[in-house]
């Protein structure tokens, strides 16, 4: 698809040119109502790549809510200008990811929504900063990504710091009887595994479970088996993983099929625990599982009516995409608000939001620092094949199974 490049007209040359037209003509000039220029956002996920399904997933979250919001009417208070997507495919390379983040930028991208991982999002934020294009991260859950002070970064999901204090917290609920005494963390390579086993290495003895072993794995990892062995020996109440979808899918197939017992499989950001792909297509080695992850609000009617929208498409509601879609959605509220596509008019709406339209469990909407901190990640388990929520209270549609069968 060709880019059109519309060079401005100035003012007087317009006015000039009108006068002359209506001297040749004879009538006077009409100046006719023109629809309002597209609002081009930036969409940089892995659409290929080890990663691929995961930012394929977001691509389709946010071009979803881009045709919801063009569909009620576009940005009302810029004459109801419509969104259009500006789609870049990062491969799974940050390089890439920042590269094609500048493309956008040059190419009249407003806004920029990244990047899936961690890495991505650090090296797209970064990219984007240089230009103070407002950035939303959908899904990169690493810390650091919001503790370099950029002012045209913002998440609207939890970072994993504050998943890992939920999971602890959660699981403390969960195991108040004692049951389960150890544990071995199991995490992918990258920023948010090792981010996350660190921080749950650290925190879980302090309720009472011994890590017995970290044990780390390379992306893509293709065969378990030496690490179902481990586990075999070292016979842990609970088995922790931290990994992406393809690596989840095939450890949990793994420990099924090698017959590895436990009390409970107890996910942080698990790749696959919150993928109705995953429960769908290997419900066995599914079931029971739990995780502490992003997920929507089963009460919410908003998000119920999100989730039918996407199966009707013939796609998996995965968090990709409702967290992809929110993330857009966040953006366009702040635009609306801002009636403008000024950087710094868009990023004083986003620092001052209330949005509320998300569909998600979380508190009120407040920015600080970039974060927003009325957000958290809530407790699921698969059961019966479907995934339930079952802590925080107010918003569970099941009771917890713990521990699990045999």
């Amino acid at each position: 698809m060709k880019t059109l490049i519309h060079t401005p007209i100035k003012r007087r040359q317009f006015l000039a040119g009108a006068g002359t037209a209506a001297l040749v003509t004879g009538f006077p000039a009409v100046l006719r109502a023109q629809e309002p220029d597209a609002i081009r956002l930036g969409l940089v996920h892995p659409v290929t790549g080890f990663v691929s399904f995961s930012g394929t997933q977001c691509r389709v979250g946010a071009e979803m809510a881009i045709a919801d919001i063009n569909a009620a009417g576009g940005i009302q208070s810029m004459n109801g200008a419509k969104l259009e997507a500006m789609l870049a495919d990062s491969q799974g390379r940050p390089e890439l990811g920042a590269s094609e983040t500048a493309r956008l930028i040059e190419a009249g991208a407003t806004g920029i929504i990244a990047g899936y991982s961690s890495a991505i999002s650090l090296a797209t934020s970064q990219e984007a900063a240089k230009t103070m294009t407002p950035h939303i991260v959908d899904v990169g859950v690493a810390d650091n990504i919001m503790e370099r002070n950029l002012e045209n970064t913002f998440r609207f999901a939890p970072g994993f710091g504050s998943v890992a204090n939920s999971a602890v917290e959660a699981l403390k609920a969960i195991n108040a009887s004692g049951e389960a005494k150890t544990a071995v963390i199991i995490h992918e390579e990258s920023l948010f595994g090792t981010g996350t086993a660190e921080l749950l290495a650290k925190e879980l003895p302090n309720i009472g479970i011994e890590v017995l072993e970290v044990i780390r794995h390379a992306n893509p990892t293709r065969d378990f088996t030496n690490i179902a062995l481990q586990l075999r020996s070292l016979q842990p109440d609970l088995i922790i993983p931290a990994n992406y979808y393809n690596e989840y899918v095939l450890l949990a197939r793994t420990l099924r099929q090698q017959r590895i017992a436990a009390k409970g499989i107890y996910s942080v950001l698990g790749g696959a625990a919150s993928n109705l792909q995953f429960v769908q297509e290997f419900p066995e080695a599914a079931e029971n599982i739990m995780d502490c992850n992003h997920w929507y609000d089963p009460n919410s009617e908003v998000a119920v009516q999100r989730r039918a929208a996407a199966e009707e498409k013939g796609l998996f509601y995965t968090y990709e995409i409702f967290l992809a879609y929110n993330a857009v959605a966040f953006l366009a509220d702040a635009i609306e608000r801002a009636g403008s596509t000024e950087n710094e008019a868009i990023i004083e709406a986003l620092n001052s939001s209330t949005w509320d339209n998300h569909g998600m469990p979380y508190g009120p909407t407040k920015i600080e620092n970039g974060q927003n901190t009325g957000a958290q990640a809530v407790n699921t388990q698969v059961q019966g094949g479907e995934i339930q929520v079952v802590l925080p209270e107010e918003f569970a549609s099941a009771e917890v199974i713990f521990p699990v069968p045999a």
